[in-house]
């Protein structure tokens, strides 16, 4: 028998061969590929996070984003940078944050109630579920009526007293128009049958100096005011949670004086929509950790405020709920837009 002749190709190779060098070609070039792409994705964070905090330097929301930022640090490898972009009663800075910045992980942001219930006010270019990636909970607020240690209100009492008989002359500041102070004092004009001038602020920082200067009666805020009230210089009336403070146990709260009005006003951390689900998951972790830090429980313990802890599946599961809820107070407060 004639040994079996295979076909050559034009070079003198046989197919069989070429076949079998071009799979481990694309074997090994694959086997280069992969560690490249996993590489990739592990490099973050290869640069600074940029935290955008909605209000004002100095500030409660400001002084606990910035331990925070600190903590998560040494987390990530990489410095988390708080900038301040107050305005539109907290929703300038991830408003703006949602429209203009990538969904790469370097730009997240505090996301405050008001970013629920200000669509419902006013018109908006973003939406406050669609675009935005929701990344964790994080804590609720302590709100409090406070006014100047000189005052002639010595309690909540009189303050409404006051308001009864000079109805639209009486003022309070609040951190911004759909901000939860301000609907807060709202809710409890509409209880008391009272009417109040309201002075918005961009922030509790600003709305401080404004009360101590004399320039508004009294502020309605979180807890930006306890230094103030320990040193004498103003005095807390009302707080608005559930129960009264173990900081201030003699101040009454707003359910106390029969008002009704209740309120933490969560708060979490969220980025542009379209955030890859591991870099998210990156940042969570290293947010959670920084929760769990006893230097964050010490500025909690600082603010009055209560660990708010949610997944970010819970946390938007939470917010739209919330929104769809907060439109019926805005529009019983005669608020919402025309």
């Amino acid at each position: 028998m004639k040994p079996t002749r295979h076909p050559t190709s034009a070079n003198g190779t046989a197919p069989g061969s070429i076949r079998r060098r071009t799979l481990l070609a694309a074997t090994a070039a694959a086997a280069t590929l992969a560690p490249f792409g996993a590489a990739q994705a592990q490099a973050y964070p290869s640069r600074p996070i940029t935290l955008i905090v909605p209000w004002p330097a100095g500030g409660s929301t400001d002084r606990h984003h910035r331990l925070l930022a600190e903590l998560a640090s040494k987390h990530l490898g990489q410095n988390v940078i708080v900038e301040n972009r107050p305005g539109a009663g907290g929703t300038l800075g991830p408003g703006g944050m949602a429209l203009t910045a990538k969904p790469d992980g370097y730009t997240i942001a505090q996301f405050p109630m008001g970013m629920l219930r200000i669509p419902h006010m006013q018109k908006t270019q973003w939406h406050p579920l669609n675009d935005f990636t929701f990344i964790m909970g994080v804590s609720g607020y302590t709100f409090g009526f406070v006014v100047r240690s000189d005052s002639p209100y010595k309690t909540f009492q009189d303050y409404v007293a006051a308001a009864r008989k000079e109805p639209g002359k009486i003022d309070y500041g609040s951190t911004g128009i759909g901000t939860s102070p301000h609907l807060l004092m709202e809710e409890v004009a509409e209880a008391a049958k009272i009417q109040l001038n309201h002075v918005p602020f961009k922030g509790n920082a600003d709305q401080m100096q404004a009360l101590i200067g004399g320039h508004v009666m009294a502020a309605s805020d979180a807890t930006g005011w306890d230094k103030f009230v320990d040193a004498g210089q103003m005095r807390l009336l009302l707080t608005f949670g559930d129960k009264r403070t173990k900081r201030w146990p003699d101040v009454p709260t707003a359910k106390d004086l029969g008002y009704g009005v209740v309120s933490t006003s969560p708060y979490g951390l969220v980025g542009p929509k379209g955030m890859d689900p591991a870099v998210v998951k990156t940042i969570h972790d290293a947010f959670k950790k920084a929760m769990d830090d006893p230097r964050h429980a010490e500025v909690m313990a600082q603010l009055n405020q209560e660990v708010w802890y949610r997944t970010g599946d819970e946390y938007r599961a939470w917010a739209t709920e919330t929104f769809a809820k907060d439109k019926q107070l805005i529009e019983k407060l005669g608020l919402a837009a025309k």
